[in-house]
């Protein structure tokens, strides 16, 4: 599916996909028959001491871009002026930041433009996990999508579509408490309960959960800690498949298929649920052969509700700043 582009805007627009770890910037603008995304560039959030010296420094390398305001989706929740990116040091004045980079700003959350990119997506974008297909009705039908998907933190959002119009949902439920499923996922959460007052989804279903996962899985075990970061954790995996952190990753995938299935429940989600992020992606094998379908559907007396319910990795590469575009000059 595609948005119609709307013929009143014509200005070039920045667009930038903000998280924990990376910053991702292009220019937009409408009046094509698909979003575009020119002069995509990612940098490291670590490499700059504020989004606006990230910002100008980008605006520098395209002197013959000109553009007219900026859309920013942020991996923090937008209550007002002042933001603070959960899980990187940047924080800033909407306000400021507009007349730091010359042109009005807008922000919005990170799983405000994934959920916003669902309308943009192709076929060869998603990746269906499990049997459940999604439903041919026609657009006009009254929907209702989840996004759920683990980058370096967690996101959710969802979508209700009401005669052919998407409205978005804003959510931080990443941030809910983490809710075991079972005995040995009870032990789990009592080994980080020793490391944190609170134990949120995020702490383990995420980039940076993964390293929690690790060692609670360890503990649990009674196996000595590792200290690996996500990327050493699917190698070791990969070469050991029945291994600590190929064990860490099968629990990964089916917390997140408990998570997912809940936050269905929550939204009324009957319509499907995508999984977007660098994470998912990262992952796709463990998830897609997995317990995560299993554990979504296992629901009790809603178990057959969740049967008919299709989950889809969003495979696009630049989900999020597409997304951003959308959102921008739809």
């Amino acid at each position: 599916m595609q948005l119609a582009a709307s013929n009143s805007i014509e200005d070039s627009i920045l667009v930038a996909d903000i998280g924990g770890t990376n910053a991702r910037f292009a220019f937009t603008h409408a009046g094509q028959e698909r979003t575009p995304l020119l002069a995509q560039h990612r940098v490291a959030t670590a490499d700059f001491a504020t989004l606006s010296g990230a910002l100008l420094d980008y605006l520098s390398r395209h002197p013959e871009q000109r553009p007219t305001r900026a859309v920013l989706a942020v991996a923090s929740a937008v209550t007002g002026d002042a933001i603070k990116i959960t899980n990187n040091p940047w924080a800033f004045s909407i306000s400021q930041l507009g007349r730091e980079i010359g042109m009005p700003v807008e922000v919005i959350n990170d799983f405000t433009a994934m959920a916003s990119v669902l309308p943009a997506l192709q076929i060869d974008d998603l990746q269906a996990v499990g049997e459940a297909r999604p439903s041919n009705r026609a657009l006009a039908t009254s929907r209702c999508y989840a996004v759920v998907g683990p980058g370096t933190g967690l996101g959710v959002g969802g979508v209700i579509v009401q005669n052919g119009r998407a409205v978005v949902i804003q959510s931080e439920g990443g941030h809910v408490g983490f809710a075991p499923g079972n005995a040995y996922e009870l032990e789990l959460l009592k080994v980080l309960l020793t490391r944190y007052p609170r134990v949120s989804a995020e702490r383990l279903i995420s980039g940076s959960g993964l390293g929690n996962l690790l060692q609670a899985v360890a503990s649990v075990e009674g196996l000595a800690t590792l200290e690996l970061t996500p990327a050493q954790i699917t190698e070791t995996a990969a070469a050991d498949p029945d291994g600590l952190c190929a064990r860490t990753l099968r629990v990964f995938s089916e917390l997140l298929g408990s998570f997912a299935g809940d936050v269905a429940l929550a939204l009324g989600a009957w319509d499907g649920v995508f999984l977007p992020g660098g994470v998912t992606q990262k992952l796709l094998p463990w998830i897609r052969d997995g317990g995560f379908r299993r554990r979504f559907e296992d629901k009790g007396r809603h178990s057959a509700i969740l049967q008919r319910i299709p989950t889809q990795i969003i495979t696009h590469p630049q989900a999020g700043l597409l997304g951003a575009a959308v959102h921008a000059i739809g």
